[in-house]
Formats: C-alpha cells, sequence, structure tokens
C-alpha cells in the first residue's frame, strides 16, 4: 500500500507527522479548557485518525531488513514455512505456532499487518478504559513513546508481548483474564518474565518508597557490580538469546548498548519515576492499580540499570520503558492536579514526545 514511499523517508514520514499532531495538541492546549466540547472532539477526531496511520502505515510497509532489520528475518522464516519447511519450534512458542498458522492462511503482507493490529490496539482499549473521553492523549503518548516504532517494525515479538501485557493490565480487577493474558505474553516472548516477575514483586511489596529505593539502589550496585549480576543473571536465565545478550559482551556497535553505562538513557527511565514521586508523595495520588504499575515500572526498569552494560541492553530496557506513558499519562488524565490542567498536560505531551522526535533527528 506504501511501496510508493521511499524507504530512505518512511520512518521520518511517521515521526515528522507524529511532530504535526503534537504540536496541533500544545496548541490546542493553550487555547482551550479540557472540558471545551471542542477539545474532546477535536481529540476524538484525531485519535481515530492516528489510530487508523499507525496501523496501516507500520503495518504495510515494504519488507526491508536493512531499514527494519529483524523484519527480513521474520518474512524469511514465514516464506520458509509457506514452501513447507518444518522448522522446529524451540523457544517463544506462542509466537512462533501463531507464525506457523499464519503462514498457512495468509499473505507475509497480512501477516505484519495483523502483527501492527495485536501491537497497536491494545494501546487504544487501555487509554478507553482508564481514561474515557481523553484517551486519544494517553494513546498519543504510547505510540510517540521512544522506542514504539522500533518494536512494531523490528522486534515484533517484544512489542507483540508487551502489546499483550498492556492488555492484561486493562482488565486489573478481572484475575483469571489478566494472568491469562500474562501467560500469553509470556508465550509471545520469554523476557516478559520480568516485568511480569516485577508486577508480582509490586504486588507482594506495596509501599511505593521502597520502590524508589530500590531504583536508586540499583544505580550504585550497577556501576560497581555491573558485571558480575550480569554473570549472575545470566545463570538463571533459560533463554539462548537472553544469555547471550548478557555474557557476550557488547558486539554491536551501532547500538546504543555499546557504550556501556548510558547515563542519558538512566535519566530518561527517571522521568518516569520522579513522575510517579511527584504524583504518588506530591499530589497524594493513591490509587491502587497506579501504585500497582509504578511498582511495576521501577522493578522491571531497576533490572535494566543492573545489566545495562549487556549487548542488546535496549531490549531489557524496552521491558520497562513500554509502561512509561502509562505511568507519566494516568493520574494526569484522571486527577484534578494543577490549576491549569490542560494547559500543563499539553506541555508534558509535548515534551514527552519530543524527546522521540529529537532521538529521531539525531539517528
Amino acid at each position: 500500500m506504501f511501496d510508493f514511499i521511499p524507504l530512505p523517508y518512511y520512518t521520518a514520514i511517521y515521526h515528522h507527522a507524529l511532530f504535526f499532531i503534537a504540536c496541533v495538541i500544545l496548541l490546542q492546549s493553550l487555547a482551550l479548557d479540557i472540558r471545551d466540547t471542542r477539545t474532546v472532539d477535536t481529540g476524538r477526531g484525531l485519535g481515530y485518525i492516528i489510530l487508523l496511520f499507525t496501523v496501516l502505515y507500520m503495518g504495510l510497509r515494504p519488507v526491508s531488513g536493512y531499514y527494519f532489520m529483524d523484519m527480513a528475518n521474520y518474512n524469511n522464516i514465514f516464506i520458509r514455512i509457506q514452501q513447507g519447511e518444518d522448522l522446529s519450534i524451540k523457544s517463544d512458542y506462542l509466537f512462533n505456532y501463531f507464525t506457523r498458522y499464519s503462514a498457512k492462511i495468509m499473505t507475509v503482507k497480512q501477516y505484519f499487518l495483523l502483527i501492527t493490529v495485536l501491537y497497536t490496539v491494545p494501546c487504544y482499549i487501555f487509554a478507553r478504559k482508564y481514561f474515557g473521553s481523553y484517551w486519544f492523549f494517553s494513546f498519543f503518548m504510547f505510540v510517540g513513546s521512544f522506542s514504539f516504532w522500533a518494536y512494531g517494525t523490528n522486534g515484533l515479538r517484544n512489542g507483540l508481548a508487551t502489546a499483550t501485557f498492556l492488555l492484561a493490565l486493562t482488565y486489573y480487577r478481572n484475575l483469571p483474564l489478566r494472568y491469562g493474558l500474562m501467560a500469553l505474553a509470556f508465550g509471545f516472548h520469554s523476557s516478559m518474565v520480568i516485568p511480569i516477575a516485577a508486577f508480582l514483586a509490586a504486588a507482594i511489596v506495596r509501599d511505593p518508597r521502597k520502590y524508589l529505593w530500590i531504583w536508586l539502589a540499583s544505580v550504585p550496585v550497577s556501576l560497581v557490580m555491573g558485571n558480575t549480576l550480569q554473570t549472575l543473571f545470566a545463570g538463571f536465565y533459560a533463554d539462548d538469546r537472553a544469555l547471550d545478550y548478557l555474557t557476550k559482551g557488547n558486539v554491536n556497535n551501532d547500538q546504543f548498548s555499546s557504550t556501556g553505562f548510558r547515563w542519558d538513557f538512566v535519566l530518561y527511565s527517571a522521568a518516569a519515576v520522579y513522575a510517579g514521586w511527584y504524583y504518588i508523595f506530591k499530589k497524594n495520588i493513591t490509587d491502587r492499580f497506579y501504585v500497582h504499575l509504578f511498582g511495576t515500572y521501577v522493578i522491571a526498569n531497576a533490572f535494566w540499570i543492573l545489566v545495562i552494560r549487556a549487548n542488546f541492553s535496549n531490549r531489557f530496557a524496552y521491558l520497562s520503558w513500554f509502561l512509561m506513558a502509562a505511568v507519566i499519562a494516568y493520574p494526569m488524565l484522571r486527577y484534578k492536579l494543577w490549576n491549569d490542567q490542560f494547559k500543563t498536560a499539553g506541555l508534558i505531551l509535548f515534551v514527552y514526545y519530543f524527546f522521540t522526535y529529537f532521538m529521531f533527528l539525531r539517528t
């Protein structure tokens, strides 16, 4: 569908389009009140436009291993299955059987489109569930998050798994469905053991102060014992890919993980930690779901900091980063926090996406 767009400009168009929308939201927030019907109507309209645009533009992208990296591997596996090759399945069983079945009933274009739907729609469902008429603002933060595009076009298994975990949080009060969806997320990608473990830990330790101490302690511990901890964690990890990431050192020199301890990305992660601290301790948000969500993010992110020197540590980082939009947006769109609520929210949303846009411009 979008094959006419030159591949060198394909990703750029997505980010430029979102930047334009971020500017529209910012200007609207400075001019209107959040209770104005024009705010709701405009947001709803933009919401459906960006939902449709994201699904179609991302899902119908041209197949390219150069620009979308692992997409070529998924494409080759799909074609080999269609040609009758019996590929052994040793991990990520749900995703691989999903791929095997899809290869029998659809084209590879339809396969990538379906994955994009399953990746994007949970963000929409989460936003509609928790933010009602203002769902668009949080949905935009999801699709505008740093690495959202990358895990929808490159790390497809990781992206699909995290989206399923997010869907599980949508059914927070339905325990069987919640944990059933988390089990599905693990089936898509075994790395989901980290956010699932963080979620369970946050259910046991409910004091948000302890979450903060865990995160703060992870930085000096990583600086002093990082390499030792990577070896220790590798001894408990059954997944061969994760084992390689933790033990083979930094071999991918073009990745942000190749430069060791990245203070800039720690500071980026700290933005959500600070937001949670501010909402809970300064604005007295005691919402049980939010405290649990915050604890899950903080604990999962602390794990990444401990293994930050690992090869492809960005894949460990995304196991917490996919929750950043929810951590920042939830109280902002559900509670009265500031006198100029809409102006402040619009500015936060703009700054949040501007980081993604700035990082894109740097590449």
